[in-house]
C-alpha cells in the first residue's frame, strides 16, 4: 500500500484534533480566567532508503547524504497558554482579578482538597463564607497564619479587598478589621497544570514547586478588586488557525484521493 495514503490519514486525524482545540477556545471566548490551548505537530518517523557515507579519497569519491522518506506527522503537544487576559471592570467588590502570575486557591472549609483558578467571580453563602460559583471556599490565612476559608461577619457594614489580598470590614461599631488575607498559589511550571473543568486547575507531577503566599510576594501578582480577568482567546488568531487547519485537512484528503487513483491504475493493469 502507498505510504502517502497512511501519511494523509494520520495528518487528517491530527488536523481534526487541532480543530477540536480551536473549537474549545472559541467556545470559551467569554469564560472568565480561561487559558487557551495550542496544538503542536512533529514529524512521525522517516524510512531510510540509504544511509549517509563519508568521502573516500582513495576511490576519488565524495560523501553522499542519506535518502529518507517521511511517514507522516503526529501530535507533539497540546499546550495551555498562560498569558494574561485583559481585565474587565465590574465595580463589584467580590469580583477579583489577578494582575500578574498566580492562582486563587479554593477547597473545602478546612483548607483541604485544593484546586486553583484564575476566575475571580466570588460570592457570599448564607453563612458569610466567600465561595466560587460551585460553592468551593476561597482560601486565605486568618490572624494566626493558618490557611482556611474566609468568613464575613453578618454585622459587617462594608467590605473591601486590597491589592495585597487583605480582606477588611467595618464592624457594627464602626471599627476597621482585617479578617484575613487571600492567598495566591504559584508554580514553577504553569504549563504542567491539568485542566479539570469548572475553571479549575489541578497540580500534577510536572507543575513544579508550589508556593502559596500573600499577593505580591514570591513573584505572585496583585489582586484587583472590582474587576475580572477575561479569556485570553484571540478570535482573529483562532479563525486564522481554523482556516489553516481546514486547508491542511483538505490537502491531505487530496493526497488520499490521488493515492487511491494510483492504486486503481495498478489494479487495472491486469484486465
Amino acid at each position: 500500500m502507498l505510504r502517502s495514503m497512511y501519511s494523509g490519514i494520520g495528518a487528517m486525524r491530527n488536523f481534526q484534533t487541532k480543530l477540536d482545540v480551536i473549537g474549545n477556545n472559541i467556545a470559551n471566548v467569554n469564560t472568565y480566567g480561561f487559558k487557551k490551548g495550542r496544538t503542536i505537530f512533529k514529524d512521525l518517523m522517516s524510512q531510510t532508503i540509504s544511509g549517509a557515507s563519508g568521502p573516500n579519497a582513495g576511490a576519488g569519491r565524495g560523501g553522499t547524504n542519506p535518502k529518507q522518506v517521511g511517514l507522516g506527522s503526529q501530535l507533539a503537544a497540546i499546550d495551555t497558554v498562560h498569558t494574561q487576559g485583559s481585565l474587565q471592570t465590574t465595580g463589584r467588590v467580590l469580583d477579583l482579578a489577578i494582575s500578574g502570575d498566580g492562582f486563587f486557591v479554593v477547597g473545602d472549609a478546612s483548607g483541604n482538597n485544593r484546586m486553583y483558578t484564575r476566575a475571580g467571580n466570588f460570592y457570599l453563602d448564607s453563612q458569610g463564607y466567600m465561595v466560587n460559583a460551585d460553592g468551593q471556599y476561597l482560601l486565605g490565612t486568618d490572624s494566626t497564619g493558618k490557611i482556611t476559608s474566609l468568613k464575613i461577619s453578618s454585622t459587617a457594614k462594608s467590605l473591601s479587598i486590597g491589592a495585597d489580598g487583605k480582606v477588611n470590614i467595618v464592624d457594627d461599631s464602626g471599627n476597621l478589621q482585617t479578617i484575613g488575607t487571600i492567598q495566591l498559589a504559584k508554580f514553577t511550571n504553569n504549563d504542567g497544570l491539568e485542566k479539570v473543568g469548572n475553571n479549575l486547575f489541578r497540580e500534577t507531577t510536572n507543575s513544579g514547586t508550589l508556593t502559596i503566599g500573600a499577593p505580591g510576594a514570591n513573584g505572585t501578582g496583585t489582586i484587583v478588586s472590582g474587576a475580572l480577568e477575561m479569556s485570553n482567546v484571540d478570535l482573529a488568531e483562532e479563525f486564522t488557525e481554523m482556516i489553516v487547519a481546514q486547508r491542511g485537512f483538505q490537502a491531505n484528503t487530496r493526497i488520499i484521493t490521488t493515492s487511491d487513483e494510483i492504486l486503481q491504475e495498478l489494479v487495472n493493469l491486469k484486465k
